[in-house]
């Protein structure tokens, strides 16, 4: 018996909660300080019972099926991992949960020992090989490797991460695939699959992580590997170690207007979008149709190119200009770069904004126009190092040309990236792709966790240059901006989708509309009468 025993366990859900991201570094300080203030075994007994209780509700909301004929399968590895799926597997066998426990090779540290002598004296069916076929078990658990994972998955351990995949994927109606702790083979800091990328790993459907949450779970290859989120603390106090957060609405929700009576459009900002080359005023156009729906009292359109319309027919709302026509340095705020091309007159256009003491934002042709002109990027960050730093929103080829770099190497530690960009540029970095990372100057890191599939088509990027630019007219503070315009831009693309329009074949225009319900529905409710 441990204390453990006596400490029922907590389960966190990870939705709409700013919760701190734990990096190896700070979980390894912070269990190496819990462990020794607690009995032995109490960490890995109360990991292995927050995982039971997890999988026990599981089961028994699961109606479709006796609970005694719910089988389950576990493989552990040869470390502390595997002692957690041994805990696991005594807990369901002694809830009279049928049970099967692989472990191909014996645990080895003391508490796994002590694990495996328990499951043994309580009768937990263990053997050393997988079966040939997993169809027979409701839920399968990965119990090989949690963090810290430094080789590829060989051999057996290989070859289960590959069973284990298929079920995922497969997209079974009940059971599923359970990760303990992180998906073995995932490098839990990155979110990449440790073997730079080309190296098995496991695909689950759900993943019960302990003590904190990870920021690998989040973004990159990490998001879909990890599937549903459930994160267990286990009573270790993570509080103060690490600068990295989950957006939410509680980090921006306090720095959105208020919409009293006596507002007008005037208290609401200007923002215009500068861009549209000849033949490219879609891009500006989309982006400003977003501002208006988040909510800016006026949004003007500055195109540098010939041949655009006198107006937009769906929103006469936009007042669409010549570029040199729009005294720019009146406005609350500058999103620069959609269809902005990249020829004399653009940068032009860049040199002259970067003189402005407006708050920016620079997007698509704008970041590329900065990553081959270094007197604008000396403009951008002198801006930052004055406290007017840009925003800055690149994919990971704009963000690769911004470092000097190449994709796959931003792609591989992604949050390295956006803090190098931050810094690099003194602004605040809106790195895209799953798990979009906002990073700033100072320190602060998110990672965001909506959005899908369905923002993979063109015209997205620009929707949310034109989200994050209305709320800078606004008046939000950079980052502030950054984390809402994301999360609004992300969760309008899992509402959609959850309503059948989605993830395939979602078109950029539809978001808007969406934003707008979600911005009055979380926001702004309407008073009752």
């Amino acid at each position: 018996m441990t204390e453990a025993d006596h400490t029922p366990p907590t389960l966190i859900s990870p939705h709409n909660r700013a919760l701190p991201l734990l990096t190896l570094t700070d979980l390894r300080i912070a269990e190496s300080q819990a462990a020794a203030a607690l009995p032995k075994h109490t960490l890995m007994s109360r990991a292995g019972k927050s995982a039971a209780s997890f999988l026990r509700e599981q089961i028994t909301r699961d109606t479709s099926i006796e609970k005694s004929r719910q089988k389950v399968w576990l493989i552990a590895g040869p470390g502390n991992n595997g002692g957690d799926a041994l805990v696991l597997a005594t807990e369901l066998h002694q809830a009279g949960i049928a049970v099967e426990l692989c472990m191909p090779v014996e645990v080895k540290p003391d508490d796994a020992r002590w694990a495996l002598d328990t499951a043994r004296a309580a009768g937990v069916a263990i053997t050393s090989a997988p079966p040939a076929s997993l169809d027979g078990y409701r839920w399968l658990v990965d119990g090989m490797f949690g963090i810290g994972l430094t080789r590829p998955l060989e051999g057996v351990f290989a070859a289960v991460a590959r069973q284990l995949s298929q079920r995922a994927k497969a997209r079974p109606r009940k059971g599923g695939v359970l990760a303990l702790d992180v998906p073995s083979g995932l490098d839990s800091d990155t979110g990449t699959v440790v073997g730079n990328g080309a190296g098995a790993a496991v695909h689950a459907t759900h993943t019960i992580t302990f003590i904190g949450a990870k920021p690998g779970l989040f973004t990159a290859q990490g998001r879909d590997l990890a599937g549903a989120v459930t994160v267990a603390p286990i009573g270790v106090d993570t509080s103060g170690r690490t600068a990295v957060q989950l957006n939410a609405p509680e980090l921006f929700a306090a720095f959105l207007p208020p919409r009293d009576f006596a507002t007008n459009k005037g208290s609401f900002g200007s923002l215009a979008v500068v861009g549209g080359d000849t033949g490219m005023c879609g891009a500006p156009i989309l982006a400003s149709r977003a501002a208006l729906y988040t909510g800016a009292g006026k949004v003007h359109v500055a195109l540098l190119g010939e041949g655009a319309p006198p107006y937009d027919p769906p929103h006469p709302e936009l007042m669409l200009h010549a570029v040199d026509d729009l005294p720019l340095d009146q406005m609350d705020a500058l999103a620069v770069g959609c269809g902005m091309g990249h020829r004399e007159c653009a940068t032009r256009v860049m040199h002259d904004v970067l003189q402005l003491d407006v708050p920016k934002l620079f997007d698509a042709d704008a970041l590329n126009l900065i990553s081959k002109d270094p007197a604008l990027a000396a403009d951008v960050t002198a801006r930052g190092v004055q406290g007017d730093p840009c925003i800055l929103t690149p994919h990971p080829l704009e963000a690769a040309r911004l470092l000097g770099t190449d994709a796959p190497g931003v792609q591989r530690d992604r949050l390295a990236a956006a803090r190098s960009l931050a810094a690099r540029y003194a602004a605040v970095v809106v790195l895209k792709g799953t798990g979009t990372v906002i990073a700033a100057a100072d320190g602060r890191l998110a990672i965001n966790p909506t959005g899908n599939a369905a923002l993979a088509t063109g015209g997205t990027g620009d929707v949310l240059g034109g989200i994050i630019g209305a709320l800078l007219a606004q008046h939000l503070p950079r980052y502030e901006a950054a984390l809402a315009g994301v999360y609004l831009h992300g969760l309008a693309a899992d509402t959609l989708s959850a309503q059948g329009h989605g993830p395939a074949g979602l078109t950029a225009g539809e978001l808007a509309p969406m934003v707008r319900t979600l911005l009055n529905r979380l926001f702004y409710p309407a008073a009752e009468c």
